[in-house]
């Protein structure tokens, strides 16, 4: 802290100890500067900001595939692996693929949809309601926030 001090009398201590001027906060009355190395304190910015971007988690969307007439047990175990997914942050797509007259039974993949989304209920939340993109039921589901 070296006080309220005119810009040539700035300019010259900083140029005496051969070091910066950095302009802090310009719309601050009166502007706030530090005498510091300019290329030291860029990299050390560029240092921090790199450790942040590889701390951040990607959020990637698995893949279950269910089945029309699927037993049970089998949603269960799918929805077992869909939780271990949602567990580590992962989103979760569910699709139901309706091959030649299954197509027919809509209202039999949208059951098998609805009890998927029962076992899974407790880890995840639907994020997108089971709808047809061509000859697939798709659904989406996110893991529950920790808030």
């Amino acid at each position: 802290m070296l006080g309220i001090m005119s810009l040539e009398e700035a300019l010259a201590l900083a140029a005496e100890k051969n070091l910066d001027l950095v302009n802090i906060s310009p719309n601050a009355k009166p502007p706030v500067c530090k005498i510091l190395d300019y290329g030291k304190y860029r990299y050390e910015l560029q240092k921090k900001e790199k450790e942040a971007r590889n701390k951040q988690k990607q959020t990637q969307v698995k893949e279950i595939r269910l089945s029309t007439f699927i037993e049970e047990h089998d949603i269960s175990v799918k929805a077992g692996t869909a939780a271990k997914f949602l567990k580590e942050g992962d989103k979760v797509k569910v699709s139901l693929r309706f091959r030649g007259r299954e197509r027919d039974y809509a209202n039999t993949g949208f059951a098998v949809m609805q009890k998927f989304s029962e076992f899974i209920s407790e880890v995840g939340t639907i994020e997108k309601k089971p709808e047809f993109e061509g000859r697939s039921l798709i659904m989406v589901v996110a893991p529950k926030s920790d808030k």
